[in-house]
């Protein structure tokens, strides 16, 4: 009889104690843990709690299972009801974001291009200068928040005593910078590590070098002079007409280990930052033109308003006086 018990035990579903354990909707089904016994007879025992009360996994937490009637409708909850854990859990998921068919992503965008192109082909002139100035200004601050991650933050200097040099010695070495052919190009990219590196690579076996700007704006040389000077610890001795610069390295140069500073932008960097500021100049002329040209619209509708004004109070004063004149014949 023994050996037949865990036979019949395990032909037997589980379904009536999931029952119930449900009918009882005022007190949660409790959950004893199945213990097991040695000998036929602690078996025995233990298969009559079976029936009513399902084991429990080794490992697994306490789970209740209550009946809820409210509304008429039966519903098995899991978990504490007076707690609300399944309620609480539901809403600390984050919402997941509906992804965009591709197709839903293409019929929104030809939407954007017929709103844009239906304000391009108005016949109002406003709307059209309007429409330009908006997308001009989107453009404009969206330069600048792109020219913010090329500003680079300066390191702390060390302490630099600049040398002093008699005139005598600055005509000696402005001739000496001129009759001699090593120099350095600073072109669109402006003033970055690798300039600085050539710099000390000349100053290897020179005392001066040139520094050619080209292209360069009115005024620009000027400024370039004074971050290379800084960078390069060196001294600006001349700097002429056709922005040329001639730098001296000094009495007691000694070359740097690293050559190139570390504030300073890389090649492909700084050919970005160039075309970032170049756009944003251009971008901003076009708004200041686009400005003016609304500015010359609203003028001339106010002054058509004003002549239009005038020449319908002019109609409406000879049509008063055309009615005096008859009524006044009429009199007589």
């Amino acid at each position: 009889m023994a050996s037949l018990m865990p036979r019949l035990l395990r032909r037997r579903t589980v379904q009536p104690a999931v029952a119930l354990c449900s009918l009882r909707a005022s007190s949660p089904c409790p959950d004893p843990l199945f213990e097991r016994s040695r000998g036929a007879a602690g078996f025995a025992r233990n298969a009559r709690r079976w029936w009513i009360h399902p084991p429990v996994r080794y490992g697994s937490t306490a789970v209740t299972l209550t009946l809820n009637t409210d509304g008429g409708f039966a519903r098995f909850l899991v978990g504490d009801p007076g707690t609300g854990q399944d309620g609480a859990q539901k809403q600390l998921l984050p919402e997941k974001k509906k992804k965009m068919s591709k197709k839903s992503k293409v019929n929104q965008l030809k939407w954007f291009r017929l709103k844009a192109k239906k304000k391009m082909k108005s016949a109002n002139p406003e709307v059209r200068i309007r429409y330009k100035l908006d997308k001009a200004k989107r453009k404009e601050e969206w330069l600048i928040e792109k020219l913010r991650k090329y500003e680079m933050p300066r390191a702390p200097e060390p302490v630099h005593d600049p040398e002093i040099l008699t005139e005598e010695e600055k005509f000696y070495l402005k001739r000496t910078g001129e009759k001699k052919k090593n120099y350095v190009p600073v072109g669109r990219r402006g003033v970055f590590g690798g300039v600085v590196l050539n710099m000390h690579l000349h100053w290897k076996k020179h005392e001066t070098m040139q520094v050619v700007c080209k292209p360069c704006r009115p005024g620009q040389v000027y400024e370039y002079a004074e971050e290379l000077a800084r960078l390069s610890k060196g001294t600006v001795i001349d700097i002429k007409p056709n922005n040329t610069i001639i730098f001296y390295r000094g009495k007691n140069y000694v070359q740097p280990k690293v050559m190139s500073p570390p504030d300073t932008l890389s090649k492909q960097k700084a050919l970005e930052k160039y075309r970032y500021e170049q756009s944003l100049e251009h971008t901003s002329k076009f708004i200041e033109q686009l400005e003016k040209e609304l500015e010359d619209y609203q003028k001339h509708v106010a002054l058509f308003k004003k002549h239009e004004g005038a020449i319908s109070d002019e109609i409406s004063n000879e049509h008063s006086t055309a009615d005096d004149i008859t009524t006044s014949s009429d009199a007589e």
